[in-house]
């Protein structure tokens, strides 16, 4: 088959889940014998190569823009000039194409996808990372500028298409949206091995992986391990990741004489993080909205617990089974979190061989092959 996949972003040149998703599909349906071709907004130094996907032709129908504001929220334009991009290269090639599967942020590309659409013939797939609340939208955007982009969002909801959500809790709202066509769930996101992990020895120390954002609320992590700590000797942790906020996280690990007990090194490599989370207690993420919440899968495969917090933006609730594969945290209170800190630490090396087996029972509804195979079934609907 001849497949289109639009985002504007390539992974690893931006990290994120979104990323890592579009760049395993690409790679994979490239490795099944389909000709594939990704559209992006350039992220590269002009004149060099992407970090493509082995048989995988990556055109940058955008200029290369910083996508976020130094608060760590996405900026208007880069999207704008992305679906001018996509409209323009579909209008020209959209015929050459059976099938084009985009996500559905930043809305106005799927918007050009559905605009051309009739004309090209093409089948259209959409992947709905997420869907905000009326209420999330003017939080982000204010009152007026939060109606607008709920608007978009219905309007894209009304796209003739077959839509994908990677969570209960987003289909649930992508229908409430009045979506046009039917949506399916996929599970499967992980891409490593499915190997059972072995359990190891707990030792004493919290690890934190993310985008230091607003969103992703590091401070709160900060404070939750602050007051674990006093409860638990020697209590250790590690908050990797960067983003606008990690100044303010050094600053408050610094003010809470947490130096030397907790540390933020910001960005490291994907071994680095491999090794601190087979080696950490548990995994706390502590973010208040989530399309899926990969890190959890990731921390079950090496045999670690984690901690997640209850919101209703938060779909990575769904893979927690209390006291199973790890713990939910009740509400977003420094104390409360540290509670669950304490309950995984008090759980010992039973919780990480309850985890494990979870994995292993697991493993194959979570795989990024058990996705692509719905996948490939849609596209030959």
């Amino acid at each position: 088959m001849r497949i289109c996949i639009v985002y504007d972003c390539l992974f690893p040149h931006t990290v994120g889940g979104a990323e890592r998703w579009y760049r395993n599909l690409a790679g994979r349906l490239a490795a099944g014998g389909h000709e594939v071709t990704y559209l992006t907004l350039r992220q590269w130094e002009q004149g060099a190569e992407p970090d493509a996907p082995d048989g995988v032709r990556v055109l940058a129908v955008g200029p290369r823009m910083r996508l976020y504001t130094s608060s760590g929220r996405r900026r208007i334009l880069p999207p704008v000039v992305f679906g001018l991009g996509v409209l323009a290269h579909l209008l020209r090639r959209g015929r050459a194409y059976d099938v084009v599967h985009t996500a559905s942020f930043p809305y106005f590309s799927l918007l050009a996808v559905g605009a051309v659409r009739p004309l090209a013939r093409f089948a259209v797939v959409v992947d709905w990372h997420e869907v905000w609340s009326a209420g999330y939208w003017r939080e982000y955007l204010g009152a007026v500028g939060g109606s607008a982009g709920r608007a978009v969002q219905l309007l894209c909801a009304r796209i003739p298409q077959r839509a994908f959500c990677f969570s209960h809790l987003h289909a649930q709202r992508l229908r409430e949206e009045g979506l046009r066509g039917e949506v399916s769930v996929l599970e499967g996101q992980y891409a490593e091995s499915l190997a059972t992990p072995t359990v190891q020895e707990v030792q004493p120390i919290v690890v934190f992986a993310g985008r230091l954002i607003p969103e992703k609320r590091a401070l709160l992590a900060v404070a939750a391990f602050a007051a674990a700590s006093q409860r638990i000797p020697g209590l250790r942790g590690e908050l990797y990741g960067q983003g606008p906020e990690h100044g303010a996280v050094l600053a408050a690990i610094a003010e809470r004489g947490l130096t030397g007990a907790l540390s933020a090194p910001g960005f490291v490599p994907a071994s680095t993080l491999d090794t601190a989370l087979r080696n950490a207690m548990c995994m706390l993420s502590t973010s208040r909205r989530e399309g899926y919440g990969m890190i959890v899968v990731e921390a079950a495969a090496r045999g670690t617990p984690s901690i997640v917090v209850a919101g209703e933006d938060n779909a990575a609730t769904e893979l927690i089974v209390e006291a199973v594969n790890g713990t939910i945290a009740t509400s977003a209170e420094a104390s409360v979190v540290a509670d669950a800190i304490v309950r995984v630490h008090d759980a010992g090396v039973e919780l990480r061989c309850s985890t494990a087996r979870w994995f292993a029972g697991n493993s194959a509804r979570l795989s990024m092959d058990a996705s692509l195979e719905r996948v490939l079934e849609v596209y030959t609907a």
